[in-house]
C-alpha cells in the first residue's frame, strides 16, 4: 500500500463529487476606449450629422448605428440601446441627450459638449435662414412639396434604426413581451417615455428573479 496516493485519491473523489467546475461567465463585449478621438473630431461629424436629422431623435441613432457601430466599431449595438433608452427617458430633447452620452462615452465631458454643440448648430442656422426668409417661402409650393419627401424619407429611416437595434434588445421571449405590452400602452393609452422605461426595468428586474428562483443564470437583457 502506498500511503503518499491516499491524498490525491481522495481529491480525486472530491472532484468527482462536486461535479466540474461551472466556467467564468463571459464578460459582453465592448468596443475599446477611442483615446484618438478628439472633440473638433466629434464636433465635425454630430456637424454633418445635424444637416441632415430630420425625423427626431431616432433619425440620429440610425446614423449613429451606421457611421459608429457597423462601419467604426466604436461602440456595441447593446451599449448603443442603452444610450437611447437613457437619453430618451432624460428631460430634454431626445436629440442632445444621445449626443452627449455618445460622446462621454467615448472621449468625456469635452467630446460629450462637442458632439451637443455639432448637433445643434445646424438646425440653429437654418432656422435663423427659415425665419429671416420666412415670408417669401411661406405657402411655397416647392418648399411644400419639398418637405412632403423629407417626410417620406424620414419613416424607413426611423424603421431601420428599430431593426438595427432588435438583435441587442429582443434576444428572448420575455424581451418580445415587454416590447409588446410597452407597444400597447404606448399607443392605445397614450404612455409617457420614462413610465414605460421604469416599467421596463420593473419587468427585467421581476424575469431576472425569476430566472434565479429557476435555478437559471440571470440575463442580462429582458
Amino acid at each position: 500500500m502506498e500511503p503518499t496516493e491516499l491524498p490525491s485519491r481522495e481529491k480525486k473523489q472530491g472532484e468527482a463529487e462536486q461535479g466540474p467546475a461551472e466556467a467564468p461567465l463571459a464578460m459582453p463585449k465592448t468596443a475599446p476606449p477611442r483615446e484618438d478621438v478628439t472633440p473638433l473630431q466629434l464636433f465635425w461629424e454630430f456637424f454633418k450629422i445635424g444637416c441632415f436629422t430630420f425625423g427626431g431623435g431616432w433619425s440620429i441613432v440610425s446614423q449613429i448605428e451606421q457611421n459608429y457601430i457597423s462601419r467604426r466599431q466604436w461602440m456595441t449595438s447593446q451599449e448603443l440601446l442603452d444610450l437611447t433608452s437613457v437619453g430618451r427617458s432624460l428631460p430634454g430633447v431626445m436629440i442632445g441627450n444621445v449626443s452627449f452620452l455618445f460622446g462621454y462615452q467615448i472621449g468625456g465631458l469635452r467630446c460629450g459638449y462637442a458632439c451637443v454643440l455639432g448637433i445643434a448648430l445646424p438646425p440653429l442656422l437654418i432656422l435663423t435662414f427659415v425665419t429671416t426668409m420666412y415670408s417669401m417661402l411661406q405657402g411655397n409650393p416647392y418648399v411644400l412639396h419639398a418637405m412632403t419627401g423629407v417626410r417620406a424619407a424620414v419613416a424607413p429611416i426611423i424603421l431601420s434604426a428599430a431593426a438595427m437595434l432588435r438583435k441587442g434588445a429582443l434576444e428572448r421571449p420575455a424581451c418580445w413581451a415587454v416590447a409588446a405590452g410597452a407597444f400597447l400602452l404606448s399607443l392605445r393609452y397614450n404612455v409617457g417615455s420614462v413610465q414605460l422605461v421604469v416599467l421596463g426595468m420593473a419587468a427585467g428586474l421581476a424575469v431576472s428573479w425569476w430566472d434565479k428562483r429557476r435555478g437559471g443564470r440571470p440575463h442580462g437583457a429582458a
